[in-house]
Parts: structure tokens; sequence; C-alpha cells
């Protein structure tokens, strides 16, 4: 048992170094149902300014146009000393690359009542920049007072466990 909770912890620790940016507003405002990953086509200087730390995908979403995927409304934030060659334009729409079949899933999700695509992380996958996209129902108000409910009760139950 012991040594199941050692690996679990060091697999999250691996985890937690190769995320670059997460979408935590997600899993608050959206019930998350199903899961794809997807590489992105960037350009030269948006891969440097992603190791720099420099994105942002909490107002990003997906859409489907003419049967290819894109991440809008994400932000890469240019380096000066990077992009000095070329015009960049940091909130450009970014070209998912997924199966053709995943993209079909995608585009029937969305199609239905109630349901979004978003990104929910963006993370490496060797020297590769992988965007982790869920489809989605919209919580209602008083879901999202649940969570907020549940996520109070945890920390409270954890505050207690480490007093004792």
């Amino acid at each position: 048992m012991h040594d199941e909770t050692r690996v679990n912890v060091v697999a999250k620790k691996k985890e937690a170094e190769n995320v670059i940016a997460r979408n935590r507003r997600a899993r608050f405002d959206y019930h998350i149902e199903r899961r794809f990953e997807a590489g992105l086509v960037l350009q030269g200087w948006e891969v440097k300014s992603i190791r720099a730390g420099k994105v942002q995908i909490s107002e990003a979403y997906v859409t489907v146009q003419n049967g290819e995927a894109f991440l809008r409304g994400s932000v890469v934030k240019p380096l000066h000393t990077a992009s000095s060659h070329v015009v960049p334009v940091d909130n450009r729409p970014r070209k998912l690359l997924l199966h053709a079949n995943e993209i079909t899933q995608l585009f029937q999700a969305v199609q239905q009542k109630g349901k979004t695509s978003v990104p929910t992380r963006l993370y490496w996958s060797g020297p590769f920049v992988k965007c982790e996209i869920a489809i989605g129902t919209g919580k209602k108000e008083y879901d999202k007072r649940r969570t907020i409910k549940e996520r109070d009760l945890e920390r409270e139950k954890q505050r207690n466990l480490s007093r004792y």
C-alpha cells in the first residue's frame, strides 16, 4: 500500500512538471464528459514563449471549421527577443491536430444543445505541445454553489486531519 502511494506521488509530480497551463475555470463552469488529446500547430516564436510560460488558455475555446479544429482565444505573449523578424499575433487561431473521427465526435457533441468544447490544459509530451480538450455541459448556478461547498468541506477535513 505504501509503495502505491509513493508511485502515485511520483506520477503526479512528473505530470505537474509537464503542465504548461491549466484552465481551472473549465472544471468549475462545466461538467466534463469526454477528453481528447490534440497537438498544436505553432510557430517558432510561440514555442519559445510557451517555454517561458507566457501562455494563457482561460478564455480559450475550440471551434470546428471545414473539417479542421482550431483553438481560439488562447493568448501567447511574444518575447521581444524571440520574435524580432516576424510580426507576432498573440491571439491568433491555432490549428489542432486530431484524427478525423475525433473531429467528427467533437463537432457532433458541440451541435447538441448545452454542450461546448474547452481546452483544459496545455502540456509537454516530449518536444511537442499538446492540448487536452474536454467536451462539457454548462453547470447551473446551484451546481457551482455545490462545488464550492464540497471544496470547502474537503479543505476543512484536510485541516482537521493535519491537526491530529
